[in-house]
């Protein structure tokens, strides 16, 4: 049997008829006379070929196996064409369509969920293309225009294209096992840390190709993630600089420990928020801009 093709008008009033239990108050709802609610549904029902409400015996319209069935696809199709509407709109008002973000691995990642979680609840119609990249790399994606906004570390390298903003800081502290010969010294004597393996953070960015972060060791294993670095740093493989938030718990629990090295002591890790100079600002991009830097601000460095 053929099934005609029904209307988005014909749904929305099947929808409301379900939704306020009769189509007198289907017709309030919508500003509609009751008979153009009936009509419709009349309508819907002979194009579907089935019967969408039991109106025999009851004095509000009782849902049918068939308008059962149909009743959360209506509203599947009813919610795209609202959220089509909403996008629409919010591209004439001004609104990114899509948006590409790029954050250091240093930034915290407790923060970072609550401002995405926070974000998804303002920009629904939004697309959000997520990075979270080591040093340089952050810049090259917004470079690149694979990013619009860049969550970056201290600057590497000048780059000519980006404007760039500080917009807070963490604590970097340097840390070994336990059982890591600089632990287990009471005084770390000058030069001593060169003898010792730094696992540096380190990333494969054109940017920044050759640039080195914060090294004092001659012997380095460099590893662009940053939680492998940890790893094995509880393991005692090697020591180095990691964000203070990052270790406390470590530190804490006896896993970590605190290094007093007088060659780092400890450092502040300054974030930068990046956009290219020719790329107009968008309220979505402008909205994690400020929640990245009223987040940071917020947070003990």
């Amino acid at each position: 049997m053929d099934v005609g093709q029904p209307t988005l008008d014909q749904l929305r009033l099947f929808l409301a008829v379900v939704d306020e239990g009769s189509f007198n108050a289907a017709a309030r709802k919508l500003g509609r006379a009751i008979s153009v609610v009936s009509y419709g549904i009349t309508t819907l029902e002979a194009q579907l070929g089935v019967a969408l409400f039991e109106r025999e015996g009851s004095r509000k319209p009782v849902l049918t196996d068939a308008g059962k069935a149909m009743l959360a696809q209506a509203r599947a199709v009813a919610d795209d064409v609202d959220a089509l509407m909403a996008g629409v709109l919010n591209f004439n008002q001004g609104l990114e369509a899509e948006l590409g973000l790029a954050v250091d691995v240093m930034f915290p990642t407790s923060l970072m969920a609550e401002i995405l979680r926070e974000f998804q609840h303002a920009f629904p119609t939004v697309l959000l293309r997520l990075h979270v990249e080591a040093l340089g790399a952050i810049a090259a994606l917004v470079v690149d225009r694979a990013a619009d906004l860049g969550i970056g570390g201290p600057e590497l390298v000048a780059v000519s294209e980006l404007e760039r903003i500080v917009i807070g800081e963490v604590r970097m502290i340097p840390v070994a096992a336990p059982g890591h010969p600089l632990a287990l010294m009471e005084t770390v004597p000058p030069g001593e840390v060169r003898k010792h393996r730094q696992l540096v953070l380190t990333d494969r960015s054109r940017l920044t190709e050759g640039k080195d972060f914060s090294v004092f060791s001659a012997n380095t294993w460099r590893l662009g993630d940053l939680g492998a670095r940890h790893a094995l740093m509880r393991e005692g493989i090697g020591w180095g600089s990691m964000p203070e938030h990052a270790v406390q718990a470590d530190i804490a629990a006896g896993r970590l420990v605190r290094l007093s090295l007088p060659e780092a002591p400890g450092m502040a890790y300054t974030f930068n928020a990046l956009w290219r100079r020719d790329c107009p600002t968008g309220p979505a991009r402008q909205w994690l801009l400020d929640a990245f830097k009223a987040r940071l601000q917020q947070c003990p460095s």
